[in-house]
């Protein structure tokens, strides 16, 4: 290795909940060799060039919590890998990431550190560890870096593969009430909200609600405005027109100034408006038919667009647009004035996440300046207003000025199209007048409208629309969630979890298992690989059939995986036995060592994800996990087979519940009252030898039973039939007969 350099040894892509975070992340093992020898402090320059390079650093507070606080580590003298986590942190925020988690620590190898950073997306996130990489030594060689250009390439990755800013504020939102997500696309606005059977899936602002029929309809501009005039929304007068010769006629049918535009068009494109001469008709009718299948003319109506924002049947929010105007000075083209007056706003720009767009000379600007006798290099005189566009960005907030009998025709015309989310399109001049007292009209009705104008006005204020979109996806009372129970721990896990799913099959519910014995849906096995994994998790998660999930993960799947799920109603752990399973791998030692490099570190995840309405199920007798009660924040079920364990004891005084054996039979305490369950010898699991191990795993699966609040009679009745051998309700009758002439019937 070169002197001074910084090597990529390993890396993990951590999925879900790791010993890190709960959120996603990658864990990179980095090698930096003798910079090891050279902390921050004694790399002439290296404060300077960071700070001066990257002066957003002054926001990342570190260990001391205060702003500024990691560029005072830096002067007093840092590591690398401790710079490399907030110069990459810092590369991603830049890019238009939110703010991430960033860790740290070394290892048991000198120079080696593991280096963790939130992965938003995998491929920006290796993406901005690379950059990262090559600016900090170019920082520590000295050398020339050109941090704008580096971050290019960077902010394109975020644009193409993060979620856009509509779909972001709905997963914030859904976050923000503790529902859990999905991203089901590598780079789609494709989104699963909840898991299992509780599940509703969005796409930027449509969501499963929103029927394929109602968005053609949409689609559709004259059906449209056939079906919402005939409940009495008004519309403009109008019809499809089949060339450039009958747009002019419909034209003078109807009554300059008149609206051309696509049938079908979108996003504005193709649309002219107040239109007051044949030429300008047939001109706007070309390109109207470029953009669309058909063209529509319709008297224009007098006013301002606006964009009123309806969900679920409500005003969520409502947008006005307005004109675009330069003024001449008498030395500046039209382009110039435009460049100059309007684009140097720092509102606009290209990407979704300016709420302004670049106003650029297309061929409606060029009809409008057209009309005033001028053109793109026309200068106009001083003091001279040029009109530009008309109906620009729908970019200021009106919310709180629309008339409750507007609001009520949006929602209607939403209704009637079929729409749960619609974006109104409607022209007035006095949004806060009745539509009815001033002529106006709704001109579009739009499926899956853009959030952006309303989560970021050009002026006014954000409105909470994808709290509104969550909300009428999920009420107040529902979370998304099925019962999800993870099982830990060194040994006993799959045996755990294979009760536990019986016990919630003999309940009713549609159970999806994932162990190292398979997957299962209900008794019928669908993989017979290992799933106790990451990938087995999560496809009964992404499973609608599903009511309820239990997921096996092992030491080894949450230090490289990361868990399928992001927090659990029950959470088991059997035992940490370290010689039972090899963690060395990733640096985890059987004792000793710092917080993030032992077992205890590793086991306890599974406690940390419980839910606060959930609980953790533990080893009374295993004193590593019984500690980790004190972790959970739900309730916490201990289990032991011997009554008389200290950490059993404890339990009962408190109150709390523990489930035993005593006087051979299983036993459950709530603290107060002791319920005998069932003899040892009526559970066939354990058989005749009566294993000490055998036991605890039937008595962990219990707790779990109780925890899920299952009734006594389905755990007794599940661990009576445990292990018998049950007929597969999908075998009892039998598949397929062959007729007479050898051919495969059905039954």
């Amino acid at each position: 290795m070169s002197q001074k350099d910084i090597i990529f040894r390993e890396s993990f892509s951590l999925r879900g909940p790791s010993i890190w975070t709960y959120r996603p992340a990658i864990e990179t093992w980095i090698d930096i060799g003798e910079l090891e020898d050279f902390p921050s402090n004694k790399i002439p320059g290296l404060y300077e060039r960071l700070s001066a390079w990257l002066p957003s650093l002054i926001e990342h507070r570190c260990n001391y919590d205060e702003r500024g606080g990691f560029l005072r580590r830096l002067q007093e003298g840092t590591w690398a890998g401790h710079i490399l986590e907030h110069v990459v942190l810092e590369l991603m925020s830049l890019a238009g990431l939110p703010d991430g988690f960033g860790r740290t620590r070394q290892t048991s190898r000198r120079g080696v550190y593991k280096l963790v950073v939130s992965n938003f997306h995998e491929e920006c996130t290796r993406l901005a560890l690379n950059i990262g990489r090559e600016l900090l030594l170019a920082a520590i060689h000295d050398t020339p870096f050109d941090v704008t250009e580096a971050i290019k390439p960077l902010r394109r990755q975020v644009d193409r593969k993060y979620l856009g800013p509509s779909t972001a504020a709905i997963v914030q939102a859904a976050e923000a009430r503790k529902i859990p997500h999905i991203r089901l696309l590598d780079d789609g606005n494709l989104v699963q909200l909840g898991y299992g059977a509780a599940m509703r899936r969005i796409w930027t602002a449509e969501s499963d609600r929103t029927s394929a029929i109602a968005e053609t309809i949409s689609r559709d501009k004259d059906l449209t405005k056939e079906l919402i005039s005939a409940v009495g929304v008004p519309v403009p007068e109008g019809r499809e027109v089949s060339d450039a010769d009958d747009a002019c006629a419909a034209a003078e049918d109807i009554g300059y100034p008149v609206v051309v535009k696509p049938t079908d068009g979108n996003h504005g494109r193709g649309v002219f408006i107040d239109l007051s001469a044949a030429e300008d008709v047939r001109k706007a009718y070309a390109i109207a038919a470029e953009e669309g299948s058909s063209v529509l003319v319709e008297r224009s109506i007098q006013g301002i667009e606006h964009r009123l924002l309806v969900i679920g049947g409500k005003l969520v929010a409502a947008n006005r647009s307005d004109f675009i105007t330069v003024t001449g000075d008498g030395r500046q083209t039209v382009q110039q004035l435009i460049d100059s007056q309007v684009n140097t706003d720092p509102r606009r720009g290209h990407s979704e996440l300016h709420p302004l767009s670049i106003i650029k000379i297309d061929a409606a600007a060029l009809i409008e300046l057209e009309r005033q006798g001028l053109s793109a290099d026309a200068v106009p005189t001083v003091g001279r207003e040029v009109l530009i566009q008309r109906n620009a960005n729908h970019a200021f907030d009106c919310t709180d000025e629309v008339h409750p009998a507007n609001a009520a025709i949006a929602s209607l015309a939403a209704r009637v199209v079929g729409l749960d989310i619609a974006g109104i399109d409607l022209v007035c001049r006095d949004i806060g007048v009745p539509l009815p007292e001033q002529g106006g009209a709704v001109v579009e009705v739009n499926a899956g409208p853009s959030l952006l104008m309303h989560i970021k006005p050009g002026i006014g204020k954000p409105r909470p629309v994808g709290q509104a979109i969550v909300d009428n996806l999920f009420t107040r009372k529902e979370s998304g969630r099925i019962p999800v129970v993870g099982v830990t721990g060194s040994r006993g896990k799959t045996p755990v979890a294979r009760i536990v799913s019986h016990f919630l099959y003999l309940s009713g519910k549609r159970v999806g298992l994932a162990c190292s014995d398979g997957l299962f849906l209900g008794r019928r096995q669908v993989q017979k690989s290992d799933a106790a994994n990451w990938a087995g998790g999560r496809r009964l998660l992404l499973n609608r059939g599903v009511d309820a999930a239990v997921i096996e993960n092992g030491g080894q799947v949450i230090l490289g995986e990361g868990l399928a799920y992001d927090r659990c109603q029950v959470g088991i752990v059997t035992n940490v036995l370290p010689a039972a399973e090899d963690l060395s791998r990733w640096n985890i030692q059987p004792t000793g060592g710092e917080y993030y490099t032992t077992w205890r570190s590793t086991y306890r995840t599974q406690v940390d994800v419980v839910l606060k309405s959930g609980h953790a199920v533990l080893n009374a007798a295993d004193p590593l996990v019984a500690e980790f009660a004190e972790l959970c924040d739900g309730e916490v079920i201990l289990f032991a087979a011997d009554p008389a364990c200290p950490a059993l004891e404890a339990q009962r005084a408190t109150g709390k519940r523990s489930v035993y054996v005593s006087d051979g039979r299983i036993c459950l305490n709530d603290g107060g009252n002791e319920i005998r369950l069932c003899r040892l010898g009526d559970v066939p699991a354990i058989g005749k030898a009566k294993k000490a191990e055998t036991i605890a795993n039937v008595l962990a699966a219990i707790a779990a039973g109780w925890a899920l609040g299952l009734s006594q009679e389905v755990i007794v009745t599940g661990v009576r039939t445990y292990g018998l051998d049950l007929v597969d309700p999908f075998t009892l009758l039998p598949r397929r007969t062959r007729n007479t002439a050898g051919v495969a019937d059905h039954v």
